[in-house]
């Protein structure tokens, strides 16, 4: 999935051991995107995206790396593909092994079977039931832990409702300014939005 086609001219130095005598000043044009270049993700996305679109899927509007086929009959497979992972998602197994086979083909995979976890979520199946869940606990736990808040009670909202913030409590002397400085905000609310994002 690396190696994609690249579409500029790209030259490296010679690599180690591969020089040739009294061609030690000749350097090597790149014909497939290596690991680390630069351009890699995007020329490695290009291609899957040509070979996901050959094979009748699209792209949804809402995220660019998820792929959606929809079959006769109301069946679809979806396919999410986040770095060098993909997780595939759809009622019917064959229709799976068969995208898992041409996936194979064109790519070198690894297949791990079905999914337990993915993106730090944790994928719980009833399949009697027919019901799924994800699961955000140890994210969630590790976030407390880090901002040492794994001792906090729950609470629907931190800050009371009527409560107004003005520009006028904000730290004024060094002292203030310098302990607030130590409190990780951005992190701790980053760290809250990616939960609710997911």
């Amino acid at each position: 999935l690396l190696h994609g086609d690249l579409e500029e001219e790209i030259y490296m130095q010679q690599p180690e051991g591969f020089m040739e005598k009294g061609k030690e000043n000749l350097v090597c044009r790149l014909r497939k995107s290596l690991y680390g270049l630069k351009q890699a993700p995007r020329q490695c996305y290009h291609k899957f995206e040509s070979f996901m679109i050959d094979n009748g899927y699209h792209k949804t509007q809402a995220d660019h790396y998820v792929f959606v086929k929809k079959f006769e009959g109301g069946d679809f497979l979806i396919l999410l593909l986040y770095v060098e992972d993909m997780l595939i998602v759809g009622w019917d197994h064959m229709k799976i092994r068969v995208l898992k086979k041409a996936l194979s083909r064109s790519f070198s995979m690894k297949v791990m079977g079905p999914a337990k976890q993915f993106l730090g979520m944790h994928i719980v199946r009833d399949r009697t039931k027919k019901l799924l869940w994800l699961s955000q606990e140890k994210y969630v736990t590790k976030v407390l832990q880090r901002f040492g808040m794994e001792s906090a009670k729950p609470v629907g909202s931190t800050l009371q409702t009527n409560r107004k913030l003005s520009k006028d409590q904000c730290p004024k002397l060094k002292s203030e300014k310098a302990e607030m400085s130590k409190v990780p905000y951005a992190s701790e609310v980053g760290s809250v939005m990616y939960t609710k994002v997911c």
